[in-house]
């Protein structure tokens, strides 16, 4: 009896340790290394417009429209572009409905960027990501869609790929995978563009 007495003690007291080390402790030290070594990235990524407002993350996607904006991938998260409901539609390739919705999106790549039938489109521009939140498209995507943003923004396409591979960022030391450009930061750097004189 008194052997179990002191093991039921002996459990309490390492409950009541380790509660404090991993749930107290521990977080806290994880949370003020953040805050010191990679403050930026430990508050969610987020950019701020010129006033000083949050705009978004640079870790999420928003959908863009317009002529003078990029437009991100395609987005199966929730209504779109929803970081409650991140996700892919889970279509298989051989869903019908993912083939008619892929040919759907290559048409209307074609006609907002005026493309004639030969010119082949990067897969990024007319399929969403599996989580439908990938803040990159391809610096071919980019390229494609500078023509058009630069004419609506009055703007020379020679500044607009300039701005382009200002938003582009690599992989760690630049180690596999390809570079991909940052639709929010590549659009706001976009704003803060003046437009050319008429």
């Amino acid at each position: 009896m008194k052997t179990l007495l002191l093991d039921i003690k002996t459990s309490i007291i390492a409950t009541i340790v380790l509660a404090v080390i991993c749930s107290g402790l521990y977080p806290v030290v994880i949370w003020a290394l953040g805050q010191v070594v990679f403050p930026f990235q430990a508050n969610g990524s987020l950019i701020e417009a010129k006033d000083g407002t949050v705009v978004g993350s640079a870790l999420l996607a928003q959908g863009f429209s317009g002529e003078k904006y990029f437009h991100p991938r395609p987005s199966a998260a929730g209504t779109g572009y929803d970081p409650t409901a991140s996700g892919g539609s889970n279509l298989g390739p051989t869903s019908k409905k993912l083939i008619d919705g892929i040919k759907d999106n290559v048409e209307a790549y074609r006609k907002e960027n005026g493309l004639a039938d030969n010119i082949l489109i990067p897969a990024d521009a007319v399929t969403a990501s599996a989580s439908g939140l990938d803040p990159h498209i391809s610096a071919e995507n980019a390229s494609i869609q500078a023509p058009r943003v630069a004419k609506a923004r009055g703007l020379d396409v020679a500044v607009v790929r300039k701005a382009i591979e200002a938003a582009t960022e690599h992989t760690f030391l630049r180690l596999g995978g390809e570079p991909g450009v940052n639709v929010l930061k590549l659009n706001l750097a976009l704003d803060s563009q003046p437009a050319a004189s008429s």
